[in-house]
């Protein structure tokens, strides 16, 4: 196990990334993030926490993308959980926020959800940390850690809320 991230290089990237997110929006006005499940939740809440000491709070919601996957089958574990938009997502922007970026297919699920629920003006994207290897054409907007990784290798975030700690680091996969 290689640490990558600890909790202060965690605060520090959700800090740029809430600075990023009302630069490039200029202001919160018809800003909405929602936390893909599991650790996007907190990520998110997080991130909302931080745009509200810039700017103005936003509204923060959680989004399960559990059966939206295109590998369900394969994923027979998955866990489905529920999901929470505190607003319409109607001509807003909708920033999706989620732990660890890879083939992009967690997003695509993502995507397909939002369309479930409305019609955003636009979506963003902010992940904590982008590893690569993307088999679908997704990148994001904000990014708190570039890591370059072997496909045989695991990126893992912990967050307080869930493991009792901060902390994103790599290991080998079995």
């Amino acid at each position: 196990m290689r640490p990558v991230m600890d909790a202060t290089d965690m605060a520090r990237a959700l800090r740029r990334i809430g600075h990023e997110i009302v630069e490039r929006n200029r202001g919160v006005d018809d800003l909405v993030l929602l936390g893909i499940h599991t650790r996007g939740v907190p990520l998110a809440q997080r991130l909302a926490q931080e745009i509200a000491d810039i700017e103005a709070p936003v509204p923060v919601g959680e989004l399960d993308v559990a059966l939206y996957r295109d590998d369900l089958d394969r994923r027979p574990k998955t866990r489905v959980g529920s999901t929470r938009v505190p607003v319409s997502i109607d001509d807003q922007v909708v920033v999706l926020v989620d732990d660890v970026l890879f083939t992009g297919r967690t997003v695509r699920a993502a995507l397909d959800s939002i369309a479930d629920l409305g019609r955003p003006r636009r979506v963003e994207l902010a992940v904590l940390v982008d590893r690569g290897h993307r088999e679908l054409p997704i990148r994001p907007d904000y990014v708190g850690k570039n890591l370059p990784t072997s496909r045989r290798q695991r990126v893992m975030v912990h967050v307080s809320e869930i493991d009792g700690n901060d902390r994103a680091f790599v290991e080998e996969a079995a």
